[in-house]
């Protein structure tokens, strides 16, 4: 097993990523993006995507050069025109914002359309509660789920993550989408030549399938069956048609190469402060994780972990082995990208 030191990934995504017009600070976000989910243990929003990216910005689906505009400005609420920018680009000044409004107003949202894949919502809510303030993000995504009692693609994964301050500068967060797994797992699974759990998706004749293959021609199947397929028409509506972006089967994914995505993405900032007991909030968090912490542990469980827990851990253990590791068609991937942009893929720094 090899592994690859983060900063050489950084160095290596910032470079593919210059070399298609994409601005070295921007790149650099998207580089940095795609490997912290690699050290979360969340290798499929890692850099399994960055060949995918580059597609888009090679066919022009996606502007090297993100230059959005406000369409609307209420003072706590902005909308922002993405004019098919980078996702993650977009996502981080929506971010921005949405603090800097908060710290007025108490609170801050940030509509974006015309967007594109954004790789892991945790990446930007954790931002926001390490500054300070509760965040929530939203966004939809290309079709992937059917309606429940379906079987084929309407509505996206349109995953969703809710992050705030915890105590001695801990984070709890949670991203989830809205399906039983995320899409991008699939893609992992088959790069993995693993098999999926029947659970996860069914083949375009409606079957539950355990080849991954098929599960990415099919349609994932939700989470918590009928629940799951609610929320996620619901997070269309909050991220698609209440910014005024693409929904259902407009939205088209970082995996169509040709295609703009019209995503839609939505912010929102709250800060404890403006509530009137910053240090009751903390408190009462700190009970939070203690109780679940402490609490007797069901068969076949060693602990319970508060929300973002795991990923911190998996974060730590990733970088005292010395890095990530790649699945091998990943690997592949990133080699062929290196050799088309001439940017020499970091071999020399696998651990």
């Amino acid at each position: 097993m090899s592994r690859l030191s983060p900063s050489s990934l950084r160095r290596f995504g910032t470079q593919v990523l210059a070399s298609l017009g994409v601005p070295e600070g921007d790149g650099a976000l998207v580089a940095d993006s795609l490997v912290q989910a690699d050290l979360w243990g969340h290798q499929s929003h890692g850099f399994l995507r960055l060949p995918w990216y580059a597609a888009r910005l090679r066919s022009g689906a996606m502007r090297a050069v993100t230059d959005p505009a406000v369409l609307s400005d209420t003072g706590p609420l902005v909308l922002l025109d993405g004019r098919d920018g980078i996702g993650q680009v977009l996502t981080e000044r929506a971010r921005l914002l949405a603090v800097e409004r908060a710290r007025t107003h108490g609170v801050g949202v940030v509509g974006v359309r015309k967007s594109n894949h954004f790789g892991t919502a945790m990446y930007f809510t954790r931002r926001a509660a390490r500054a300070g303030y509760v965040a929530v993000l939203t966004t939809n995504a290309s079709p992937a789920m059917a309606p429940w009692g379906g079987r084929e693609k309407r509505l996206g994964t349109n995953p969703w993550s809710i992050a705030a301050p915890g105590p001695d500068g801990r984070v709890v967060a949670v991203d989830i989408a809205n399906t039983a797994v995320a899409r991008g797992k699939i893609y992992l699974a088959k790069n993995r030549g693993e098999a999926i759990p029947e659970s996860w998706a069914l083949d375009a004749d409606g079957a539950p399938t355990t080849d991954p293959a098929k599960g990415v021609l099919g349609v994932v199947l939700p989470m918590a069956g009928h629940k799951g397929y609610a929320i996620t028409f619901l997070m269309d509506v909050l991220s698609g048609a209440l910014t005024g972006s693409a929904v259902g089967t407009g939205v088209h994914g970082p995996y169509e190469a040709d295609r703009p995505s019209g995503a839609g993405h939505l912010f929102l900032a709250l800060d404890p402060d403006a509530f009137g007991d910053r240090a009751g909030y903390e408190a009462r968090v700190s009970q939070l994780i203690e109780e679940v912490k402490a609490v007797p542990l069901a068969q076949g469980f060693d602990e319970v972990f508060y929300p973002g827990e795991v990923e911190d851990r998996a974060e730590a253990a990733n970088l005292a082995a010395g890095g990530v590791v790649l699945a091998d068609q990943s690997l592949s991937d990133l080699h062929d990208l290196g050799a088309a942009t001439g940017v020499p893929f970091p071999a020399g720094e696998l651990r």
